[in-house]
């Protein structure tokens, strides 16, 4: 049985005097916007990728799949070693290797450097729960709900931001400008937790678990490549079914081992938790709602106006669309926290999934103008921004201090398998349903409100699992 360490800490690691706790907030949700950058960034470029790289557009989407895989691996692992070793180590462990994958991308001229590079900064998605995990240790109890609705919201606010951001840079100057900005970033942000946040004093001590990392990782990768290659190898292919059978072959045997180790990787035990487990399977619901939005969007707006239902604009504009989504996201992280501190995490939940489901359902009868989009996209944003700054609340008020980083990083996981099942799902979905302009297929608007009811059917479902949450924390 692990035991925690609560002074003094190792070195490396040495407890300071704690800084102004907006401070280290601030600094914390900086470096998570940073490394949800990483999500979008790359999107303007990946037409224009085989060209620049000299490679067929099968091979540079590796490129994207490559961010997802890593950070699949990473965060769950990245997480026990925070609770053995020491979170904010890990935090700057993680900041060092986005900086690198961006360095390497910067420096790219051919597609294994690029994929290379993109695989750190996949690596360095274990920030967010790390820095969630970080503020359970060091923030005093009145500013910690709003801290971790904050971080928590992060994820949505970069993956919104880099589009943007990534589109004007490349307009304006050579594609490589924008990872060396990523990588300035990411280094600002490093030397920032190094000055700012205080080391926290919470160990669990023990050995690490190698075999469980290795077999989830193992697992983690069979299953998201079967995700998200199933569309483009087909579903029924040998290599897909294939993946998805040896995923589930090595889950169960995975799941075994964990049970029997004296120090999991993952304590199944806790995960299993009424609160714990309905909250992950949530995450996965709100994963996938979140990222449904994010793929139909920017197709309507790029699509020809010849179609009858495209606006025909830039990737630029379309940046400019998404980016308030994300903004609105952040803004109700302080909202999220009050009223889990009035009503509970429970009914914020709740509220998010409800919020999400209405902006769903806006979303398939307003889809024709601009300001439409901005609207409906915007409502979504702010009913995730809820449901996300809740799911920390519910995750931590049911697992030890000691398990805080693993557990939070589970928790990162399974939005990451929600966004991946989107993915597929909205792809095969408006591959199927397709019209031809100009002896170009593009999808049709049936198939653009379908991928928008299923949203919303997602959102009713996240409402669904939440009710069953336990009325009392921890149950």
């Amino acid at each position: 049985m692990s035991t925690t360490v609560t002074a003094p800490p190792p070195a490396g690691e040495t407890r300071r005097a704690p800084a102004r706790p907006h401070t280290v907030v601030m600094v914390l949700a900086f470096s998570g916007i940073i490394v949800s950058l990483m999500q979008t960034v790359v999107v303007p470029l990946v037409p224009t990728l085989p060209a620049l790289l000299g490679a067929s557009a099968a091979d540079t989407a590796w490129a994207v799949t490559a961010t997802l895989l890593a950070g699949a691996v990473a965060t769950p692992t990245v997480g026990r070693l925070g609770d053995m070793y020491g979170k904010r180590r890990m935090l700057l462990l993680s900041i060092g290797l986005q900086v690198t994958g961006s360095v390497c991308c910067a420096l790219a001229g051919n597609l294994p450097m690029m994929v290379i590079g993109r695989a750190l900064q996949g690596f360095a998605a274990g920030v967010i729960p790390l820095g969630i995990s970080i503020m359970r240790d060091v923030l005093p109890r009145d500013r910690l709900g709003s801290g971790t609705a904050l971080m928590s919201g992060s994820l949505g606010v970069g993956g919104a931001l880099g589009l943007p951001a990534s589109a004007l840079l490349i307009e304006q100057a050579d594609w490589h400008v924008m990872f060396w900005v990523t990588a300035g970033l990411g280094l600002a942000s490093g030397v920032l937790i190094a000055t700012v946040v205080p080391g926290s004093p919470v160990r669990t001590g023990g050995r690490f678990d190698l075999p469980g990392a290795i077999g989830l990782s193992v697992a983690l990768l069979c299953l998201l490549l079967a995700i998200s290659k199933g569309a483009d190898w087909g579903w029924t292919s040998g290599p897909t079914l294939g993946l998805a059978c040896a995923a589930v072959v090595v889950l169960v045997i995975w799941g075994r081992w964990e049970l029997r180790s004296p120090a999991p990787l993952v304590d199944l035990r806790t995960n299993a938790r009424r609160q714990v487990l309905l909250t992950n399977l949530a995450s996965a619901v709100f994963g996938f709602a979140m990222f449904a939005m994010s793929l139909v969007v920017p197709q309507l707006l790029q699509a020809p106006a010849a179609t009858g239902h495209g606006l025909g604009q830039t990737i630029l504009v379309t940046g400019l669309v998404m980016a308030p989504n994300g903004l609105i996201m952040m803004a109700m992280s302080p909202v999220s926290a009050r009223i889990s501190a009035a009503a509970g995490p429970k009914v914020t939940l709740m509220t998010g999934a409800v919020v999400v489901a209405c902006g769903y359902g806006l979303g398939t009868v307003l889809m024709g103008q601009i300001w439409q989009l901005m609207l409906f996209t915007s409502i979504i944003g702010a009913g995730i921004g809820l449901a996300y700054g809740a799911m920390p609340a519910l995750i931590m008020a049911a697992v030890p201090v000691s398990q805080t980083a693993s557990a939070n990083s589970l928790n990162t996981l399974m939005r990451s398998v929600g966004t991946s099942s989107s993915s597929a799902i909205t792809g095969a979905v408006l591959a199927g349903l397709t019209i031809s302009v100009g002896g170009v297929s593009v999808p049709s608007e049936a198939g653009f409100r379908i991928v928008l009811a299923v949203g919303a059917l997602a959102a009713l479902t996240a409402l669904a699992v939440a009710a069953f949450l336990p009325k009392h924390r921890g149950d």
